[in-house]
């Protein structure tokens, strides 16, 4: 934990971009019927009645500091698919950085292994140095601050019924190009210090204070 929050309060640094990475699932609704029609004063409606059309998988990037965040859409969230998202990272999203500082879960997908399966020996480990890895602890994937921009997706944009995969894409494309135009960033607040008090049960031997 102390890891993750010391990443965080390190100063912006253009080559060295901290990135936190995560994913969500989300499941795909039809409304055989349609939706009502519109009357003045009333929010949208649909009927009732819907048809599940299987699930589909939201990878977040974002870059709390700068305010951008880069999103991706697959049918699952295997090894392969988050070896794609890393090669996205390192090669379109940022192509000139030195080193990509990744923060993520301890998710078994998520880790340079995960390179080995999706492309070959050399490419994989090219890929595998431009990252440095720092993993959120067990049950504590609330220090990943990529949970609150898909926090925030749902609320904005897919908390409702969306039939398909082209329908999403092209709805959380334009989520994340409008947010991106605002460059919303991300204060966060929650420092060491904070943690060993809050969290005191967490740690072994109690906190001594200096005699006066």
């Amino acid at each position: 934990m102390e890891d993750v929050l010391a990443v965080y309060e390190r100063p912006y640094h253009p080559k060295r971009p901290v990135v936190c990475a995560d994913e969500a699932n989300k499941t795909l609704h039809a409304t055989p019927r349609g939706t009502l029609p519109v009357e003045a004063g009333q929010a949208p409606r649909q009927d009732y009645e819907y048809e599940r059309n299987g699930t589909a998988n939201i990878f977040m990037a974002v870059e709390p500091l700068v305010g951008k965040r880069r999103t991706f859409v697959t049918d699952r969230r295997t090894n392969q698919d988050f070896a794609e998202l890393l090669r996205c990272l390192s090669d379109e999203a940022y192509p000139d950085a030195e080193i990509i500082v990744l923060v993520t879960d301890n998710l078994n997908t998520h880790s340079p292994a995960c390179l080995y399966e999706r492309f070959e020996p050399a490419e994989a480990r090219r890929l595998a140095q431009r990252f440095e890895w720092h993993y959120t602890p067990e049950h504590g994937s609330w220090l990943n601050m990529a949970e609150i921009e898909l926090s925030i997706l749902s609320r904005q944009c897919t908390n409702r019924r969306i039939s398909n995969k082209q329908t999403l894409v092209a709805e959380v494309s334009a989520w994340e190009r409008d947010r991106n135009k605002l460059k919303v960033q991300i204060d966060w607040q929650f420092k060491p210090d904070n943690a060993r008090i809050k969290l005191k049960r967490l740690y072994p031997v109690p906190i001594i204070k200096n005699p006066s």
